[in-house]
C-alpha cells in the first residue's frame, strides 16, 4: 500500500468518530487504532460556605488543591508507540518490582510493536520507585513508565 493511500486513511480516522479502523489489500494488512489521551484528574476541595458565625459551628479550612506528590529520580520513557509488559510471557514473573534495585542495562519491561517484542533496559542504576503503566496497556513515544530513584 503506497504511502499516500496510508495517509488518507490515518486522516480519516482522524477526522471522524471511529477509534479503529482495518484494511485488507491483497496480501497487505493495516490497522489504525486511534487512542485518546486521557488527561490526569485534578481534586479541587472547596470550603463550605460559612453561613453564620457561631460557636457550635466547627472551624472550616481554606479551599485546597490536591497537588500531585513530587517524586525525584530518573524517568524511563517509552522509546516507541505499543503495548508495554512487565514480563516475557503471562506464566514468567514480572522483570521489576517496586523497591528492586537495578543495575544500567538490566531489562525492566518489553513493549510490543509491530509483533516484535522489544526490551527496554534501564538507563541507569538505582531502585525502582514506582512503575506508572499498568500491565498490557498501550504506551505513547515518551510516556514516563518507570521512576528510578
Amino acid at each position: 500500500m503506497d504511502l499516500r493511500k496510508l495517509k488518507k486513511l490515518i486522516d480519516l480516522v482522524q477526522e471522524s468518530g471511529i477509534t479503529e479502523l482495518e484494511v485488507t489489500e491483497g496480501e497487505e494488512k493495516v490497522r489504525i487504532v486511534k487512542q485518546t489521551a486521557v488527561l490526569p484528574a485534578t481534586t479541587y476541595m472547596m470550603a463550605a460556605p460559612a453561613a453564620a458565625h457561631s460557636e457550635s459551628a466547627a472551624p472550616v479550612a481554606a479551599a485546597t488543591v490536591a497537588e500531585p506528590q513530587e517524586v525525584s529520580g530518573h524517568t524511563v520513557k517509552a522509546p516507541m508507540v505499543g503495548t508495554f509488559y512487565r514480563a516475557s510471557s503471562p506464566e514468567s514473573s514480572a522483570f521489576v518490582e517496586v523497591g528492586q534495585t537495578v543495575k544500567e542495562g538490566d531489562i525492566l519491561c518489553v513493549i510490543e510493536a509491530m509483533k516484535l517484542m522489544n526490551e527496554i533496559e534501564a538507563e541507569v542504576s538505582g531502585v525502582i520507585k514506582a512503575i506508572l503503566v499498568d500491565n498490557g496497556q498501550p504506551v505513547e513515544f515518551g510516556q514516563p513508565m518507570f521512576l528510578i530513584g
